[in-house]
Order: structure tokens, then C-alpha cells, then sequence
């Protein structure tokens, strides 16, 4: 069931992805109004602009302008580079505030999946539609699967190719896209 993430089309934007939980909620965060592949591979792009490793505690403390600066110096690492580094920063600030720093500290010692939900709902970001595709995502490529992420993911859960959850190659990518403008035709 679990495999990991690759599809950005960079192996190290990939690889911090599956190894830094804070890239894959800064990616999640982004992935609106913007190609799947540059959001996720925008905290690849970020961390190298900052020439440290990614840690909420040091994007807390940096200052939002300068964080704003990092988002908007060519090329943007978003479509709305002033509004999306404001949330970047504010997740950060909160995972500081209410997880010492560490996303991962998220899913910590919770009974089940619905205290995920409120948890992921509380992030500065991240709405219901966004909640449901991150559940998936931790339960099917990080095997982090609290009773009840099915219920919690909704139609996420299912196979095929319908988020960033089912996302295990370029290819994979390539499908969710044909099966996105799929559904669009049928609309």
C-alpha cells in the first residue's frame, strides 16, 4: 500500500518530501491555484533559498517580509507568492505554538482519526477538502493510519487517482490529470 512520493520531476524536491514532514505540509498548503508538481516541489525550492534545512521553528522566526521575499524571487514559488508565504509563516508560527516545531507531533498520541481531522483543521490553511486529501496522503505513502481514515478521506481513500495521495510517479501524475479533465467533461 505504501510507497513514496515521486513526482515533482526532482528526485531531491521528492526526496525532502518523504523525509521532512514540514515540505509536505508547506507543499500541501500550496497546492491550490497552482500545479500540483510546483507546489510540492516549492519547499525543495524554498529550503534552498534559505540555505538551511527546513524547520518551523527557524521559519517562525524569520521574519514574514523576508519570508515573502523568499516566495517572490524568480521563479515565484507560487502564483500568490506575498499571500501564500503569510500562510506559510502563520502554519509555521502554529505548529510552534501548539507542536514545540514538530508536524509530526500533529498525529501524536490520538485515539483515532477524527481527532486528526480537528487537528489538521485547526492549521492555519487547511480546510475540510484539504484535510480529507491529507489523511489519505498520510495513511497511503506514510502508513499513517489512525482508525478511521477512510471515513475521515472520503473518496480519497478509494484507489485511482484522485489526489496527491495516489501520487507515486510522474506517470501517476499524468492520470490523475486525465482522470481530472475527465470528470470535468462529464460536468
Amino acid at each position: 500500500m505504501s510507497s513514496s512520493l515521486h513526482f515533482t520531476g526532482d528526485s531531491a524536491a521528492d526526496d525532502l518530501l518523504n523525509q521532512n514532514f514540514l515540505a509536505l505540509f508547506i507543499g500541501m498548503l500550496l497546492d491550490q491555484q497552482f500545479p500540483i508538481e510546483r507546489a510540492f516541489l516549492a519547499p525543495h525550492r524554498l529550503q534552498q533559498r534559505l540555505g538551511f534545512d527546513l524547520d518551523a521553528t527557524a521559519l517562525a522566526q524569520c521574519s514574514r517580509e523576508a519570508l515573502i521575499e523568499f516566495f517572490s524571487e524568480k521563479p515565484a514559488l507560487h502564483r500568490f507568492p506575498k499571500s501564500m508565504a503569510e500562510r506559510t509563516h502563520a502554519l509555521c508560527g502554529y505548529l510552534v505554538e501548539r507542536y514545540h516545531g514538530n508536524p509530526c507531533d500533529v498525529w501524536a498520541n490520538i485515539s483515532d482519526a477524527s481527532e486528526l481531522r480537528e487537528r489538521l483543521l485547526a492549521l492555519p490553511g487547511f480546510g475540510e477538502k484539504k484535510v480529507q486529501i491529507f489523511v489519505a496522503l498520510l495513511a497511503k505513502r506514510f502508513e499513517i493510519a489512525p482508525p478511521g481514515w477512510e471515513d475521515i478521506a472520503g473518496h480519497y481513500a478509494d484507489s485511482g487517482f484522485h489526489s496527491v495521495a495516489d501520487l507515486d510517479s510522474h506517470d501517476a501524475l499524468s492520470k490523475l490529470r486525465a482522470q481530472r479533465a475527465e470528470e470535468k467533461k462529464a460536468k
